[in-house]
């Protein structure tokens, strides 16, 4: 499949900002790394600053939708919910390595187009995030705790990988983008939310009732 114009760039961009970083990276980088010319990313994006704006868009629309199709899934109670966001979550993060590291480092400094980001996707993440876990409080299942902090906890997880690639490479011999890393991941991470966030007297009581 040909890959367009606007694509090829966008990849260009996703490479170098990770590897130079947002700053480092200069308009004549991205077109020569996509084989384009210059007045292509100024048609495209405007500028550089655009080109970063869609990379965040395109991220955050994807993971939100992500986030909302766990959300959706009631099978299993609240602790199945939050086990469904996980996994979609961390299913796109290893299918978009370069960019989630991208936006994850970048989202991390201030400046007014975080602060937008902030506003509007980051508000939507902690809504459902939020609503799982106090539904798992209210009926029991989950331990009562601070929703914000366990939040913070529960995003730890789901980010520090994704982050720190060259870690878990260099130090730990651990490979975010081999197919063994997120079926073990997952596994790794239900386990912190059973062991963690249930509330183990309701379940050995619901164990009881029955």
């Amino acid at each position: 499949m040909v890959q367009s114009t606007k694509d090829a760039i966008v990849e260009a961009a996703i490479l170098l900002f990770n590897e130079h970083g947002f700053n480092g990276t200069s308009i004549r980088d991205i077109a020569k790394k996509a084989n384009v010319n210059v007045s292509n990313i100024a048609y495209y994006f405007e500028n550089k600053r655009g080109l970063l704006e869609h990379c965040f868009t395109e991220y955050f629309e994807a993971y939100l939708h992500q986030i909302e199709s766990g959300f959706n899934f009631t099978e299993e109670g609240a602790l199945g919910r939050i086990k469904k966001i996980t996994e979609k979550i961390l299913q796109f993060q290893c299918e978009n390595i370069h960019l989630t590291r991208l936006v994850l480092r970048e989202i991390s400094i201030d400046s007014q187009m975080i602060r937008e980001i902030m506003s509007t996707y980051c508000v939507k993440e902690r809504y459902f995030f939020k609503k799982a876990f106090e539904e798992g409080i209210r009926t029991k299942e989950f331990q009562s705790f601070s929703i914000n902090y366990m939040i913070i906890q529960f995003k730890s997880l789901l980010a520090m990988p994704f982050l720190n690639t060259y870690y878990l490479a260099e130090v730990l011999q651990v490979f975010t983008n081999e197919a063994y890393f997120i079926k073990k991941y997952v596994k790794e991470v239900n386990v912190w939310l059973e062991n963690v966030v249930c509330n183990h007297e309701h379940q050995k009581l619901a164990l009881v009732s029955t």
